[in-house]
């Protein structure tokens, strides 16, 4: 089992999950996080650390549109270590539906 990062991150996009990760297998796009499977250790401590509720355990059917997605930008997208500051309008999305249809970036983010 692994973890993925949903469609809920998109421009919320808080890093709290990222820093606390002993494996360092987060991955920054421009507008969200995801996880790399192959360094995930299934450990489980980004899931309470996310604001948005955006990370299922891949076992999850609602996790199933996200694994492929995790798996393709974290291997392009530079890690994510050290929190940042989420977008000033993060929790005016926070809820927000469709949020991958109107908003996805494939761009990389920053990284550390």
């Amino acid at each position: 089992m692994t973890f993925v990062v949903t469609d809920a991150c998109i421009r919320c996009k808080y890093t709290d999950c990222a820093t606390m990760c002993p494996t360092a297998c987060f991955r920054e796009g421009e507008n969200m996080l995801v996880i790399d499977p192959t360094e995930c250790i299934d450990c489980g401590i980004c899931i309470p650390e996310c604001p948005a509720e955006a990370i299922l355990p891949d076992i999850d059917p609602l996790a199933t549109p996200w694994l492929e997605l995790n798996a393709t930008y974290a291997a392009i997208w530079p890690e994510i270590t050290n929190r940042k500051a989420a977008p000033a309008d993060a929790d005016a999305h926070r809820d927000e539906k469709g949020k991958f249809e109107r908003y996805f970036s494939a761009n990389p983010g920053t990284g550390n």
